[in-house]
């Protein structure tokens, strides 16, 4: 497969990359990254292109480059080939190797595992708040009078009135379109029609009209648009049920693996390619849905999207760039339902996009969907909730008050910024027992042979390394601890997988600078959360419940994150994992008008909680980065879970 511009420049490479067998002409000077990605071939690269994350390695087969130094490959790979495809710069006619383990999953859709787990069609929380059953888009059958000389409304003003007899708008609107079609389909359907309206504010417009009955043709789709995945669930309208979930990686992962990183990618070439990346994911997903049900594009009516708040600009091609400078505000926090197709979804050309307000600059819509989820905004219980994703958000409150903080976790637990760490996918260790005389074993997701570590596996490993004194408090790995610990260009690291163990085709560690980024996610976790208690003048001992949300947060060993430290030690019956609550918010807000109404109340009277305003917030997350804290009495039952050190630590 060739992709050639249609006029190449005098000044041109091409360079081919395999195993695709993928070719392109580009000018003299770009990066294999920039070739990478005109080609349609993508490269993982979680830093953006910046040449900080090592991830984008590519072996140079043939050709000529000219590459920049790095320490991020060692002296033996750069004399196999390796090269850093963003540092990397293409000087004459090339062909590229792209390893596997630089493959990025791009738009493919996730089959087996990987679907298992971000679909979300796994039991997530107790059966959310009931609402009544009014869809924000629904289907009306109306069986209009037919005029009279006694009875002689308008087309339009007939419409209008037989639907307030079914539902409560005193300001309703048409477009110009179903106004010139609204004639004859009366007519022509004997003045039984159905007509599809859907709520913007106050008012309820009619989207479109149909002749005869077609109520039971109502579908709906709830999106999740997360830095990493983007789900969607496929919804019948009229009966609430779902229908089918997909989900699919991010496409935008290609400019960087966080939202600082996208929105730098914003400032500098403008939001198209960031919204054409994850419209096109969503398009991909409603495709794959329809394909496999009878439902056609026209039939769909409605998408109700939840996400962060820069992942949501990104959606609408709304200017991120105030998000991350100080003050830091965005373009809007509570967006007006829009047509869908205005921002290139493929559904009714009339449908209508509705987003899941935000609570600030970084807490955002899937957030306010997972408080709607999970009840938290009418509980009497003191309820903490942490949504744990690329990032973390933490929310403290019962139904008298909110407060909400975002913490800045990293990727670290999606696999990100870890030597060999990969997505939760096929091939992924996602479980470690360490015994006490140092040996591991491994668990992979799907049985598959051990291909890196995601986020779970990681934390499984470094309690377990911890609790069999491998890891002193610090963190650090201790030198003639294990045969497993040695060193490497000048670090020390652990060797989870030897290569021909269990299958694996290379050594799969877990290096120093791997640990310390974990223990900064987990510090910012439970800093975050430790704040927010302090600002209200509460504790841990406190907290009545809780919820963990995310999908992460489903296959999380409760005892482990206690033991480092990543959630605070309060009785694990407290605790409870609450799956895609944003998904889940999203698509209440879908099914009832109340309660997207509640999402919009939920958003205007949380309160954003700033941790940088906490004067003692840099001593609270050093503290947080020893295992499990710097306060051994913060975590009295840590010890309970068979550690290795004593009270004083190592």
């Amino acid at each position: 497969m060739e992709q050639q511009l249609a006029a190449p420049l005098m000044d041109t490479v091409r360079v081919t990359f395999h195993p695709k067998d993928t070719s392109v002409d580009v000018g003299r000077g770009a990066t294999v990254l920039e070739a990478a990605a005109s080609a349609g071939v993508t490269i993982a690269s979680i830093c953006g292109g910046d040449g900080i994350c090592g991830k984008c390695r590519v072996i140079i087969q043939s050709g000529k480059v000219d590459t920049d130094p790095t320490t991020l490959l060692t002296r033996e790979e750069i004399q196999q080939g390796y090269a850093l495809a963003c540092t990397t710069r293409l000087v004459a006619d090339t062909e590229v190797i792209v390893p596997p383990e630089s493959q990025a999953e791009g738009a493919q859709i996730l089959i087996d595992e990987d679907a298992r787990r971000f679909r979300a069609f796994f039991p997530t929380a107790e059966k959310p708040t009931f609402f009544r059953h009014d869809p924000v888009v629904q289907k009306l059958y109306l069986e209009l009078p037919p005029p009279t000389l006694e009875d002689n409304l308008a087309c339009q003003e007939r419409l209008f009135r037989e639907i307030r007899r079914r539902i409560a708008s005193p300001v309703m609107q048409m477009g110009l379109k179903v106004l010139r079609s609204l004639p004859a389909v009366n007519r022509e359907a004997e003045w039984r029609v159905t007509t599809t309206v859907g709520r913007r504010g106050g008012t309820t417009e009619v989207i479109q009209v149909e002749p005869g009955d077609r109520t039971e043709r109502s579908y709906g789709v709830a999106i999740d648009v997360g830095t990493s995945t983007v789900v969607a669930h496929l919804v019948d309208l009229s009966t609430s049920g779902m229908i089918d979930a997909e989900a699919c990686y991010n496409s935008q992962a290609v400019f960087g693996a966080e939202v600082t990183r996208r929105i730098i990618q914003a400032e500098r070439e403008g939001t198209k390619a960031l919204r054409d990346a994850v419209v096109g994911d969503i398009n991909n997903l409603i495709s794959a849905l329809v394909t496999r049900h009878p439902v056609e594009l026209h039939d769909i009516v409605t998408l109700v999207a939840a996400g962060n708040t820069t992942m949501l600009h990104f959606l609408l091609g709304l200017d991120p760039s105030h998000i991350r400078k100080s003050p830091y505000i965005p373009t809007t926090t509570v967006p007006p339902p829009v047509r869908a197709s205005e921002v290139g979804i493929k559904i009714n050309p009339r449908g209508l996009l509705y987003v899941m307000p935000s609570i600030g600059s970084w807490v955002g819509g899937d957030v306010t969907a997972g408080i709607l989820a999970t009840g938290l905004y009418k509980s009497n219980q003191l309820t903490m909730l942490i949504d744990i994703g690329t990032n973390a958000e933490i929310v403290l409150g019962n139904r008298d008050w909110i407060m909400s903080c975002a913490a800045s976790a990293g990727p670290a637990f999606e696999g990100s910024g870890v030597k060999c760490g990969m997505r939760a996918s096929r091939g992924a260790i996602e479980r470690v027992t360490v015994d006490s005389d140092g040996r591991v074993d491994v668990r992979t997701i799907g049985d598959a042979l051990p291909e890196g570590i995601c986020g779970s596996g990681l934390i499984d490993a470094i309690a377990g390394l911890y609790q069999v004194g491998i890891l002193d408090r610090s963190g650090s790995l201790l030198p003639d601890s294990s045969p497993r610990v040695r060193e490497s260009e000048g670090q020390l690291e652990f060797v989870l997988v030897a290569e021909g163990e269990n299958g694996a085709t290379r050594d799969i560690v877990i290096a120093q600078p791997d640990i310390e980024n974990l223990l900064r996610a987990k510090a910012a976790i439970y800093s975050g959360a430790k704040v927010l208690l302090d600002v209200m003048h509460h504790s841990f001992d406190d907290v009545e419940q809780l919820l963990v949300a995310g999908g992460f947060g489903n296959y999380l060993d409760r005892a482990k994150a206690m033991t480092l430290g990543m959630i605070p030690d309060i009785p694990l019956e407290r605790i409870r994992f609450v799956g895609n609550t944003a998904l889940i918010g999203a698509k209440m807000a879908m099914l009832s008008t109340d309660a997207f109404q509640a999402s919009l109340t939920i958003a205007h009277g949380a309160t954003y909680y700033d941790l940088i305003t906490y004067p003692h917030y840099y001593e609270e997350f050093m503290s947080a980065k020893f295992i499990p804290h710097t306060h051994m009495d913060l975590f009295p039952t840590a010890a309970t879970f068979g550690t290795a050190h004593g009270e004083g630590g190592s």
